[in-house]
């Protein structure tokens, strides 16, 4: 049985919280759940609509589909909230330039189907951490062209520059990911609010060390903000085979 939690933090630092999570362990159209990280950009107003009302765009568009394929069900919201976040920073000059990261999941008969924008990130932990999604960065593509190693990376000056987001272009593209969920095995979506502050063996250290998924949740957004807590923190934790 799927156990879930979600919570989201202001951090330490931030006057506002742009973070945006949506979470719901019931059908949303033909999904049968839905799981959304979004974080927010642009201005003080900007971010903070931007990522809730992208992700309210995608459940509606998710909730009407009558497509089947989960990628293309995810693909056209992804592309409805897109166009629907650029319509409204064209008409409010206070959410000029406003976009989101997003980072979608939904778990069926043990697999789990991921879109991502940005660099908000999905996880898996077991044992071990292994990271799903790849981060739509500047410094992510430095690393990737063999230019920056992982360490450096999370402390470069550029690593705020996003390369893909919603509400930045006309057209934008998610990158899908496909995996099956082993017993033992728990997912983490989270907002960079937590991987700037904690690296990934901290965070698999954190999430192997508390007994329940929301001592789990906590427990993450305590030591992102006892390490600095500079920006909003957003956690979502999906056990697929809670008891």
């Amino acid at each position: 049985m799927l156990k879930t939690f979600s919570i989201t933090d202001i951090g330490k630092k931030r006057t506002m919280n742009q973070d945006y999570v949506y979470s719901s362990e019931k059908p949303v159209g033909n999904l049968p759940n839905l799981f959304i990280v979004a974080d927010g950009m642009g201005g003080h107003n900007g971010g903070g609509f931007a990522s809730s009302y992208a992700v309210e765009v995608l459940v509606k568009s998710i909730g009407k589909s009558r497509e089947t394929v989960v990628n293309r069900i995810i693909s056209d919201a992804i592309s409805e909230a897109n166009r629907a976040v650029r319509k409204k920073a064209a008409g409010d000059a206070e959410l000029a330039g406003m976009g989101t990261t997003m980072v979608v999941a939904t778990v069926i008969d043990g697999c789990l189907h991921v879109a991502n924008i940005g660099d908000s990130r999905l996880y898996i932990i077991s044992d071990e951490i292994r990271q799903i999604t790849t981060d739509h960065s500047y410094v992510e593509e430095m690393v990737r062209m063999g230019g920056l190693d992982r360490e450096s990376a999370r402390t470069h000056p550029k690593k705020n520059i996003i390369t893909r987001a919603i509400g930045a272009c006309d057209d934008v593209v998610a990158d899908f990911f496909t995996v099956k969920m082993n017993e033992g095995e728990m997912v983490l979506m989270c907002s960079d609010g937590l991987t700037n502050m904690l690296d990934d063996e901290e965070i698999r250290m954190i999430l192997s060390g508390q007994r329940d998924i929301v001592e789990k949740a906590e427990e993450l957004i305590k030591a992102a903000n006892n390490n600095g807590g500079k920006d909003n923190i957003a956690v979502i934790l999906i056990d697929p085979f809670g008891e």
